[in-house]
């Protein structure tokens, strides 16, 4: 579990870092255009480095799709069930939407 936390834990970060702004990031998960991210919205962006990661497209990470082929082999439910606790900590004020301050903030241990 540990791995699956440090691996969102390390996409976050970078995709944030990619965009020019907070808005920016938050449209690229906001596919029903409201202006926040629900549940569903950020579970299935941030499986989509999953699914790259994944070559053979079983849904299960093995080592050798791992970064560096270390790690415990992850399946897709394990991936996906770790993202939506994600967004449960991200979720600061607890509305079930994140805004654009909560999705770029930094991950609570």
């Amino acid at each position: 579990m540990r791995r699956i936390l440090a691996c969102a834990a390390l996409l976050l970060p970078l995709a944030a870092a990619a965009q020019d702004s907070r808005e920016d990031y938050l449209r690229r998960f906001d596919t029903d255009g409201d202006g926040r991210v629900g549940e569903a919205e950020y579970v299935a962006y941030m499986s989509a480095g999953f699914q790259r990661m994944d070559a053979n497209g079983d849904g299960v990470l093995e080592r050798s799709e791992l970064p560096g082929g270390r790690g415990r082999e992850v399946t897709l439910e394990g991936y996906r069930a770790n993202l939506r606790a994600q967004f449960r900590k991200l979720d600061r004020n607890h509305d079930g939407h994140l805004d654009a301050r909560e999705l770029t903030a930094p991950p609570q241990a």
